[in-house]
């Protein structure tokens, strides 16, 4: 009887400890999941009024729609980011740098790719043809506008296709896209989720 009295609160002090050390151990994951639970949803969450856009560009361009989709979400946040110009002057619904959309070969272009083009010219199919630029009127309506939003996912398909992703090297066609490791990993990390989900 005695054994016994001595055996239970031995089994309950183990059993705390136990419970206290796994807490410690794994609150962080614990934490993390918590936190990030409203993440995954809005992650998640491609406005789909958009998935037609994004499939039709896409297909153009032999490229995964998801793919696009992930650089949408990245880029702008589905386009809710006010406003759609960035502090190093990238533009509009996909963040062209002026330099990349109208063409490096453009006079005024160098460094960061700003340029000193004129409004005219940035949309102008003509200039970008004879500039090499990615920008694409994807709309048909005579010019390409980073702000339009099918124009900038047309262009932005443009731009991934001829830098790898149509032969499947999605990685280095996102590094192209923006010379940066983590920029890498939040797009696939977006790719990964909608492929996931939607294929």
């Amino acid at each position: 009887m005695g054994c016994l009295i001595l055996f239970v609160p031995a089994v309950i002090v183990i059993a705390t400890i136990t419970i206290l050390i796994s807490s410690i151990v794994n609150s962080d994951s614990v934490f993390k999941t918590i936190k990030d639970a409203p993440n995954r949803i809005i992650e998640l969450n491609v406005p789909e009024e958009n998935i037609p856009l994004y499939k039709e560009a896409a297909d153009v361009y032999s490229i995964p729609w998801t793919l696009l989709a992930a650089h949408h979400r990245v880029e702008t946040r589905f386009s809710t980011m006010d406003p759609l110009l960035s502090p190093v002057g990238a533009e509009g619904h996909l963040q062209f740098m002026p330099c990349t959309f109208v063409g490096w070969s453009h006079p005024s272009c160098s460094g960061q790719g700003q340029g000193d083009i004129s409004e005219e010219d940035k949309v102008n199919i003509d200039v970008i043809a004879y500039y090499g630029g990615y920008g694409v009127d994807g709309n048909g309506d005579g010019i390409a506008d980073p702000y339009n939003l099918t124009d900038s996912l047309y262009s932005a398909a443009n731009y991934l296709s001829q830098n790898g992703a149509a032969e499947g090297e999605l990685e280095r066609a996102i590094f192209q896209y923006n010379h940066s490791e983590e920029y890498v990993a939040d797009v696939l990390h977006y790719y990964h989720l909608y492929e996931e989900e939607y294929n």
